[in-house]
Order: structure tokens, then C-alpha cells, then sequence
């Protein structure tokens, strides 16, 4: 019989951690890669009955998904985030698959949620993410936002997994300081190029309206508008520090 390896990256996430894996308990493994959480993060996964490998990330999550993978004991890979969860239908089409389907690859289709709001379009409309494939021959590679690299052929699941995104504003903010940093670097570092007006004042204005008309944001509502203007802002702020960063090495 086939056997299934689910890879959790996480780093304090004590708030997560037990709701991520018991939606997971079909695994032959659930397998938690802790970048040193100073918090209950180990802890929990340790009594949820998963395994603990302690390993720094130091920004690359493609490094840090490469290495849950090479730790893996199953034939198969489900990565899954700390804030992810997979939804009932899903873990029974994904036991059928990975008995059935041997040699392909699989996109899950991820629906976003907040605890207490609704928001289903623009920023925060479903999508698909490939995230379950056999372990052999498949690796990740890139920083912020790592492609997974598998040598087969893939398909998509029927049923969604879900994402509990934010659970407020300070987490909010700080991931969107985070990653607009991380993306700016990503940009010096792969020698790209910075115009002040195309990237720092059209782009961020072509987000807003992409998000927000184009991909139904004003459709919800308060919650709608909030996030598509942070999102004209998550890109003029990535483009600004990207800017510096080739003008004078980021400082002002």
C-alpha cells in the first residue's frame, strides 16, 4: 500500500498546529518542520502524535520544503501549511488517489477563510496550489513564493482544502512587511530592474483595479475594498524597497 507523508513548515504557530494536523489524521506520517518555535509549536504536534525535525529556515522556503521532503518516509508528499486544512471529501479522494494514481501529480483548490468575515473574491478568491505528488524525483525551489518541481503529469483534485488566512491585523501587517521585503531582494537578486513611474506608481494602480473590479473584489463588500487597497499597497511597498535597495542599498 501506498503511503502519504504530510509536510507542515511552521514556526510559532501554537494558535494552529493541533486543528492543521488533526485535519490530517489519515497520514502514515505527519511530519512538522519547526524553524526553532519559541512558543508550544513542537509541543503540540509532538502529543497531536507527529514528527518534529527542528531545522532553521533562515528565509528560504524552498530550502526548508526540499529539506521536509528529503525527511519524509512515504512514498507520497502533502504539504500543508500550519493555517491550511483538509477538508473531509479531500482526505478521502486523496487516500483513493495515491492508491490509484501512482505517477502523477496534484493541484488542490485552496478557499480562503476569516474567523469572523467573509471574503471570497479579488485578493482572497480560490486557487489552486500543487501540493500533493509522489516523493521521488520532486524538490522546491525559490524564496517567497517556491515552485514545487515534480517530474509528473498533473491533474486537479474535486474537493477544496481550506485556509484560515489572518487572524488580525498586527499578523496581517506583519506578513505583508515580510514579504514585500523578501520580494524586493528576490527582485535585486535575480537582477531586475526598477522604473519609479511604471513600477512604483502604475503597477500598484493596475493591482487595485485588477483585484478589485476585474476579480470581483467590490463584491465583498467593507472587507473588499480594505484588502484591495492593501493590496495596492503590499505592491507599491515591495517596489519602493526594491527601488531603494538598487538606489543606495536600501537606506534612506
Amino acid at each position: 500500500m501506498a503511503t502519504v507523508s504530510v509536510i507542515i513548515l511552521a514556526r510559532n504557530e501554537e494558535h494552529n498546529i493541533h486543528d492543521c494536523i488533526e485535519s490530517v489524521q489519515f497520514a502514515d506520517e505527519v511530519l512538522v518542520i519547526d524553524d526553532f518555535s519559541t512558543d508550544d509549536t513542537a509541543k503540540i504536534a509532538e502529543e497531536m502524535g507527529a514528527r518534529v525535525v527542528q531545522h532553521a529556515m533562515n528565509g528560504d522556503w524552498g530550502a526548508q520544503q526540499t529539506f521536509g521532503i528529503e525527511q519524509a518516509k512515504s512514498d507520497w508528499i502533502l504539504f500543508l501549511d500550519a493555517d491550511e486544512r483538509i477538508s473531509e471529501p479531500l482526505a478521502k479522494e486523496i487516500q483513493a488517489i495515491v492508491v490509484n494514481e501512482p505517477n502523477k501529480a496534484y493541484w488542490i483548490q485552496r478557499r480562503n477563510k476569516f474567523h469572523h468575515n467573509h471574503a471570497t473574491h479579488g485578493v482572497l478568491r480560490p486557487d489552486y496550489v500543487l501540493r500533493l505528488m509522489p516523493k521521488e524525483g520532486s524538490y522546491v525551489e525559490g524564496y517567497v513564493h517556491p515552485a514545487i518541481i515534480t517530474p509528473y503529469p498533473t491533474e486537479k483534485l474535486q474537493h477544496p482544502m481550506y485556509h484560515y488566512t489572518y487572524d488580525n491585523w498586527h499578523q496581517y501587517f506583519n506578513k505583508f512587511n515580510n514579504y514585500t521585503t523578501l520580494s524586493a531582494e528576490k527582485y535585486r537578486d535575480n537582477g531586475k530592474s526598477c522604473s519609479f513611474i511604471k513600477d512604483i506608481i502604475l503597477r500598484p494602480t493596475w493591482a487595485f483595479i485588477k483585484v478589485y473590479f476585474l476579480q470581483g473584489g467590490i463584491l465583498d463588500g467593507k472587507m473588499g475594498f480594505i484588502l484591495s487597497v492593501n493590496h495596492y499597497f503590499y505592491t507599491m511597498t515591495k517596489y519602493v524597497k526594491f527601488y531603494y535597495l538598487l538606489k543606495s542599498k536600501g537606506k534612506l
